[in-house]
């Protein structure tokens, strides 16, 4: 049986490259793989209610950028034939068996998102997929700026590799060279951050379209209109539409303190330890190094918002 990863789909024409050959070809997925039985064990059994029993259940499956399949040539066609386990998946962008995230945002123009940035690490966690974060646009900013913008970065630094560009003059590129061997890396973060940009820096001969940030909404407009993996650095890197308006995949908002590593740092010590859900309860010493500087304002705000909006949502069952 023949085997390639997916590495382009638009409109139900996927491309796929043969994992031996390296060949590329172009063809369509067998209307039987459209639904499927699967059992509780299957890395295609998600769950996207706050239920956490996972049953025998019929899916409808479709492969997506990244996926390990089988093909044939029938029909006068080549016809992916079967998807192969997922060593995991996103929804939005469909994109599968991914490495690490590159979080691009930019240091201006827009503004740096804090808030957005620990919405993506929360996501990534529970996701169990690796951050690396990325700051675009350092030619834009005042040296004064940077300089405190790089302070309160340098917070994340023990739980993130942190990388800073200027992709137009390729300042920095050569510093992530060794970040994509081996590796499938998607690129997510701020809309208008620079991603086809960056990727236009990485591979040149692409041109990938930009668009410039709008002046009246103060932000750009995603320019990117499907998944595709491209290769370089010994492995793939893809741009992806629809990874810049991320929402949580879980319900329970007792889960969120679990994706704050700064936090976990410091649990142990709270009056009801692991408990703890470090908002109302005495002797919280999360609170505490909050009220210390130890822990960033900025994140403890961030964790009370996202707190928040699960506790708000329609619950799903």
């Amino acid at each position: 049986m023949k085997k390639a990863r997916v590495v382009k789909l638009i409109g139900g024409l996927y491309s796929f490259k043969d994992l031996k050959t390296k060949e590329v070809f172009e063809g369509y997925a067998r209307g039987k793989l459209r639904k499927i039985r699967v059992e509780k064990d299957s890395s295609f059994n998600k769950n996207v209610t706050m239920s956490t029993k996972k049953d025998v259940k019929d899916i409808v499956l479709s492969p997506k950028v990244g996926d390990i399949v089988h093909y044939e040539f029938e029909s006068d066609q080549y016809m992916i034939t079967e998807v192969l386990p997922r060593q995991n998946e996103l929804i939005r962008p469909d994109i599968a068996n991914i490495d690490q995230v590159l979080l691009v945002f930019s240091a201006v123009s827009p503004d740096f998102s804090f808030n957005l940035l620990d919405k993506f690490l929360v996501i990534l966690g529970y996701n169990v997929l690796k951050p690396i974060i990325l700051v675009t646009k350092i030619d834009l900013i005042d040296e004064e700026s940077l300089i405190k913008l790089k302070e309160s970065l340098n917070y994340y630094k023990p739980f993130y590799d942190i990388y800073y560009v200027n992709s137009k003059a390729r300042v920095g590129i050569d510093t992530l060279d060794d970040i994509f061997e081996g590796k499938i890396t998607i690129l997510a973060g701020q809309t208008g951050a620079g991603k086809s940009t960056f990727l236009n820096a990485l591979r040149p001969e692409l041109a990938l379209k930009t668009q410039e940030i709008s002046e009246s909404l103060g932000r750009g407009k995603h320019t990117t209109r499907h998944s595709e993996l491209f290769e370089y650095g010994g492995g793939y890197i893809c741009d992806t539409p629809g990874f810049s308006k991320v929402d949580f995949e879980f319900h329970d908002a007792t889960m969120i303190k679990n994706y704050f590593l700064d936090f976990k740092k410091y649990s142990d010590d709270c009056k009801f330890g692991y408990s703890c859900q470090h908002i109302s309860e005495p002797d919280c010493m999360v609170k505490s190094k909050v009220a210390s500087g130890d822990i960033l304002k900025s994140r403890y705000e961030s964790y009370l918002n996202f707190v928040d909006i699960l506790k708000t949502r329609k619950e799903k069952f």
